[in-house]
C-alpha cells in the first residue's frame, strides 16, 4: 500500500515547495492539496467534521499554484488535488491548468475531484447545489475530452461547446488518473462513470472504516483501486485497509510552521516504517 500526505497549503504555514521536498525525502509516494476558493461569512452549511471550521479553509492557496511550486521542488513525488471542486470551476480552464501541471511535472499529476459540501460557496460560483453532481460529471467528461482529443467537443445538459484546440496535452496516457471523492450512496456509480479510482474520506462518521472497507472490497472486484483520504493512524486499522485492497492511504496534517510540520512528517514516516514491517 502506497502512503501519501495531504494538507491545506495556506498563506500562514510552510511554503509548498519546502513541504514537497520534505515529503519526498521521507519516502512518501504523493502529496495532495485541498481547495476552497473562499468561505462565505454567513452560511448554514454545517462543517462536516463538526464544531468550528478551521481557518485554513479560507486561508488556502490556489491548489494549482501550490502544486506547481511543489512540482518544481521535487523529482518523483506524485502531486494531487484532494479534492478539486470541479462544480465550481470552468471546465476548459481547468483542463488547461491540469494538463499544464501534468506537463510541467513530467506526468506526476493526480486529479482528485469532488462535489463539495458548502452550499453557499457553490451558489457564489453560480452553481445550483442540487445539480452539482450532474454538473461535475459533465465537466469531468469535457475535461477528459480536451485532454485526449486534438479537436475536442462536448454537448451535454450543463456543458456545451463545439470543437476546440487546446494544448498542452497531459504527459500521462490516456490521461492523468481521475480520483472521485465522496462517501455518499451513489459515489461508486460516479467512479464507474468517469473515474479511475475511488477517493473516500475516512475521517467522518461512526463505523466509517468498516463501511469504506466493505465498499473497497466490492469495487476491487471490478478492477477499480481506492485511495483513502484522511487515513487513520492506527496500525490495526491501516493493516485492515491494506488487506481490503487499498491502493494508497493519505494522512492529512494540519498547517503549521517548519518545526511542527517536520515533526508531524517524522512521526508519520516512523508509522509508515512500522506498517511496512508489520506487512
Amino acid at each position: 500500500m502506497k502512503l501519501g500526505i495531504g494538507c491545506f497549503p495556506t498563506d500562514d504555514s510552510v511554503d509548498p515547495g519546502w513541504l514537497a521536498r520534505e515529503v519526498e525525502e521521507r519516502g512518501f509516494d504523493s502529496l495532495f492539496f485541498s481547495e476552497h476558493t473562499h468561505i462565505p461569512v454567513d452560511r448554514t452549511s454545517p462543517y462536516p467534521d463538526g464544531g468550528e471550521m478551521p481557518s485554513e479553509y479560507w486561508h488556502c492557496l490556489d491548489p494549482f499554484v501550490a502544486l506547481t511550486a511543489a512540482a518544481a521542488a521535487t523529482d518523483r513525488l506524485l502531486l494531487g488535488t484532494g479534492i478539486l471542486l470541479v462544480a465550481q470551476r470552468d471546465p476548459i480552464i481547468t483542463a488547461k491548468q491540469t494538463a499544464s501541471l501534468d506537463w510541467l511535472s513530467g506526468g506526476r499529476f493526480l486529479f482528485g475531484i469532488g462535489g463539495g459540501w458548502n452550499l453557499e460557496e457553490m451558489r457564489n460560483h453560480g452553481t445550483d447545489p442540487t445539480r452539482r453532481f450532474g454538473l461535475m460529471g459533465e465537466r469531468v467528461e469535457a475535461i477528459r475530452a480536451i485532454w485526449t482529443e486534438d479537436e475536442a467537443a462536448y454537448h451535454g445538459r450543463f456543458v456545451d461547446f463545439d470543437p476546440i484546440w487546446s494544448w498542452p496535452k497531459p504527459v500521462q496516457k490516456p490521461h492523468p488518473p481521475i480520483l472521485v471523492g465522496g462517501n455518499g450512496r451513489q459515489v461508486l456509480d460516479r467512479v464507474r462513470r468517469y473515474g479511475d479510482e475511488w477517493l473516500p474520506n475516512a475521517s467522518v462518521g461512526e463505523g466509517i472504516h468498516d463501511k469504506i472497507r466493505r465498499r473497497i472490497i466490492r469495487i476491487r472486484e471490478e478492477g477499480i483501486p481506492t485511495t483513502i483520504a484522511a487515513a487513520p493512524r492506527d496500525l490495526g486499522e491501516l493493516d485492515a485497509y491494506r488487506e481490503a485492497g487499498t491502493h494508497r492511504a493519505v494522512w492529512w496534517i494540519p498547517p503549521g510552521d517548519e518545526g511542527a510540520t517536520a515533526a508531524q512528517l517524522d512521526e508519520l514516516a516512523t508509522l509508515a516504517a512500522r506498517l511496512e514491517g508489520a506487512g
